[in-house]
C-alpha cells in the first residue's frame, strides 16, 4: 500500500449517489492537503479509479448497484486505505467490513464537516474512526457469542500445565481470570482488529489498549497475540453453555 504524499492526501470517493458523492467531494476539497482525485459510481469503478489514481484513501458506499462496496473492499485494501462511508449501521455489514480491512466506518449524519477531513487524514496515516452506530453494532456482534462475566477480581493467572486441563475447565477459568473490558478487548483482538481500531471501538486511548492487552496476555499465559488468539479460540469453543 503506498504511503500518502507528504502534505497531501488524495481521495476517490466511491457512492451510487451522485447528490452524495457532491457533498462529500464539497466537503473534502474545501480543507487544504486533501485532494478529491476522482469520483465512482459503484464498486467495480472504485476499483479502476484506485488502480488509475492510487489515492490514499478511498471512501466506499456498502450498498451500490453492480459490485457493492463489501465485494470490492478486499480488491481495493491492498491498495490504500479504505474508510466505509454509509447510511448502513447493520450490525453484521460493520463487522464483515472491518474484517475485511477497512480502516473505518462512518455512518452518514452521525460525523460533522469538521469531523469528515479528519477522519480521511487519520486513515491515511493508519488511524481507525468509527462513528457512534458503528462502534455499538461492533460491539452488538461481538457481545453475540459466548462471554465471560468477570467472577473473581483478583489477578490470577492460569497454571503452568493449563494445556492439560479438561478443556469445559479451560473455559470456566478463562470465565473467571478477566474482567468484563478485558473480555471485550479480547474478542476485539480475536476478530483481527489493531489496536487502534480497539481503540475508536471501546472510546479509549491506545495507551490504555496496550495495558489492557498486557493484563489479558499476563492471566492467560500468552507471549504474543497469535497465541493468546488461539488460546481464546480454543477457549471460546469450551465455553459452557446454559438455559
Amino acid at each position: 500500500m503506498p504511503e500518502p504524499s507528504a502534505g497531501l492526501v488524495r481521495v476517490v470517493i466511491a457512492d451510487d449517489n451522485p447528490v452524495v458523492r457532491a457533498g462529500l467531494a464539497a466537503l473534502l476539497s474545501a480543507h487544504p492537503g486533501i485532494e478529491v482525485a476522482a469520483q465512482a459510481a459503484d464498486g467495480r469503478e472504485a476499483y479502476e479509479q484506485t488502480l488509475r489514481h492510487r489515492p490514499d484513501v478511498v471512501l466506499l458506499d456498502v450498498r451500490m448497484p453492480g459490485a457493492d462496496g463489501l465485494t470490492a473492499l478486499p480488491h481495493l485494501v491492498p491498495l490504500t486505505a479504505v474508510l466505509m462511508t454509509t447510511y448502513s449501521g447493520d450490525s453484521d455489514i460493520v463487522h464483515q467490513a472491518l474484517r475485511l480491512g477497512a480502516r473505518g466506518y462512518l455512518v452518514h449524519g452521525e460525523f460533522t464537516a469538521d469531523q469528515l477531513p479528519t477522519a480521511v487524514r487519520d486513515a491515511a496515516q493508519g488511524r481507525a474512526h468509527l462513528t457512534p452506530t458503528a462502534s455499538t453494532a461492533l460491539l452488538t456482534t461481538l457481545r453475540a457469542t459466548p462471554a465471560y462475566a468477570p467472577a473473581n477480581p483478583h489477578p490470577l493467572t492460569l497454571p503452568a500445565d493449563f494445556s492439560r486441563t479438561p478443556s469445559r475447565t479451560r473455559a470456566v477459568m478463562a470465565h473467571s481470570l478477566l474482567s468484563q473490558r478485558e473480555v471485550e478487548v479480547m474478542e476485539l483482538i480475536a476478530s483481527g482488529m489493531s489496536n487502534q481500531q480497539i481503540a475508536a471501538t471501546c472510546f479509549i486511548s491506545p495507551k490504555t489498549v496496550k495495558n489492557h492487552i498486557n493484563r489479558i496476555f499476563a492471566k492467560l499465559n500468552a507471549d504474543s497475540r497469535g497465541q493468546a488468539i488461539a488460546l481464546w479460540h480454543t477457549l471460546r469453543k469450551a465455553a459452557p453453555t446454559h438455559g
